[in-house]
C-alpha cells in the first residue's frame, strides 16, 4: 500500500511539474520563444561562421551571418507581402466571381436545412454589429505589431551574442558536469548541434523540389502568379501538417476565386495531392530521412503541444528541438528508454 501511494504522488508530482512547465513557457513566450529562435538560427549557420573565422575574426563573422539572416527573413516577408498585395488587388473581381455562388450555397442552405431567411439576416446583422470595436481592434493590431517587430529584431541581437560568446556557453556547461563525464558531454553537445543544420539543409532542398512540381501543376491548372504562390506553399510546409493545409487554401484563393471554373479547383486539388504522396513517401524519407531521429508520432504531438504553448513559431520550432531532446536522452544512461522512445530507430539499433 506504501509503494502504491508513493507511485501515485510521484504520477501527481510529475503531472503537476509538466503541466507548470508548459504553463509557464506559454506565458513566458515573449521571452523564450525569441531566444530558442535565436539558438536553432545559430545551429544552422554555425558551420557557416566557423568558415569565415579562417579569414576574419569572430565578431565580423558572427555580424556577417546575423545579418544574412536578416536579409533572408527580409526577402520571405517580401514575398509574402507581395501576395497579400496582389489579393488584395484581386479582391473585387473575386467578390463579384463568388457572388453568384454565395447566393446558390445560400439558396441550398434554405432548401436543405431549417435555416430560414430571417436566421440569414440575424447572422448578417450580427456581423456589421462588429463594427463597434473597430478602434478596439486596431489597438490590439498595433500593439501584436509591435511586438512582433521587437520580438524579430531581438533574434537577431541574440543570434550575433550566441555565435561570437559560443565558447563562454560551452565551456559553462563542461565546468557544470564532473571531469570524467565532460567527454560524454561533449560527445552530447557535438550531436546536438548537429540536428537543427542538417533537418532545415534537408527542409530548403525538399521545399526548392516541392515550389518546382507545385509551380508546374499551379500553371497547368491556370492560377494566378502561379511561381509565387508555389515559393510560398513550399516555405510553408516548414509549418508541419497545417502549412500544406495554408497552402492549399492560398492556392484556391488565387485561382478558383478569381476564375470560378471549377477545372482550375480541380487541378489544384489533383496537384496538391498528388505532391503530397510525392513528399511524403519519395522525397522527405531520402531528402530529410534521418536527418531529424524522432518517431512520426512523437513528431505529431511535439507539433500539437507547440502549438499549443507558443502558436505557429512553436510548431515550426517542434520538430528540431524535439531531435534536440531524443539526441540528449539517448546519451544519458538513466534517461535512454526515453531516448528509445521518441527516436524512430529500432532498439537493437540502440545498442
Amino acid at each position: 500500500m506504501t509503494k502504491n501511494k508513493k507511485l501515485l504522488l510521484y504520477i501527481a508530482a510529475t503531472t503537476l511539474s509538466v503541466y507548470f512547465l508548459f504553463l509557464g513557457l506559454a506565458k513566458a513566450k515573449g521571452f523564450f520563444a525569441p531566444l530558442i529562435t535565436a539558438v536553432i538560427l545559430s545551429l544552422v549557420v554555425l558551420p557557416l561562421s566557423n568558415r569565415l573565422e579562417n579569414f576574419m575574426k569572430r565578431p565580423l563573422a558572427a555580424l556577417i551571418n546575423s545579418i544574412l539572416l536578416f536579409a533572408v527573413s527580409i526577402g520571405l516577408l517580401a514575398l509574402i507581402s507581395a501576395q497579400i498585395r496582389s489579393f488584395s488587388n484581386d479582391w473585387p473581381q473575386i467578390k463579384d466571381t463568388m457572388a453568384p455562388k454565395i447566393e446558390q450555397l445560400k439558396n441550398f442552405a434554405l432548401e436543405h436545412t431549417p435555416l430560414s431567411q430571417q436566421d440569414l439576416k440575424e447572422a448578417k446583422g450580427g456581423s456589421s454589429s462588429l463594427s463597434g470595436g473597430v478602434q478596439k481592434k486596431i489597438t490590439s493590431f498595433i500593439s501584436g505589431l509591435t511586438s512582433f517587430v521587437a520580438n524579430y529584431l531581438l533574434v537577431f541581437v541574440y543570434v550575433f551574442f550566441l555565435l561570437n560568446y559560443r565558447n563562454i556557453f560551452k565551456d559553462f556547461l563542461l565546468r557544470v558536469f564532473p571531469n570524467e563525464k565532460r567527454d560524454a558531454v561533449k560527445t552530447v553537445i557535438n550531436k546536438s548541434i548537429k540536428v537543427a543544420p542538417q533537418y532545415l539543409l534537408g527542409k530548403l532542398v525538399l521545399m526548392g523540389l516541392l515550389a518546382v512540381i507545385y509551380s508546374i501543376g499551379l500553371g497547368i491548372s491556370g492560377v494566378n502568379n502561379f511561381i509565387l504562390v508555389s515559393v510560398i506553399a513550399a516555405l510553408l510546409t516548414l509549418i508541419p501538417y497545417v502549412g500544406n493545409i495554408l497552402g492549399f487554401t492560398m492556392a484556391v484563393a488565387f485561382g478558383f476565386l478569381t476564375s470560378g471554373d471549377t477545372t482550375v479547383l480541380i487541378g489544384i486539388a489533383l496537384t496538391f495531392t498528388l505532391t503530397q504522396f510525392v513528399e511524403s513517401y519519395v522525397l522527405q524519407p531520402y531528402i530529410v530521412g534521418e536527418r531529424v531521429d524522432v518517431h512520426p508520432f512523437f513528431v505529431i504531438i511535439s507539433v500539437i503541444v507547440g502549438n499549443m504553448v507558443w502558436g505557429i513559431i512553436g510548431m515550426i520550432l517542434a520538430i528540431p528541438i524535439m531531435g534536440i531532446i531524443t539526441v540528449i536522452l539517448l546519451n544519458i544512461k538513466q534517461l535512454k528508454a526515453f531516448g528509445i522512445l521518441f527516436s524512430k530507430k529500432e532498439f537493437s539499433e540502440q545498442n
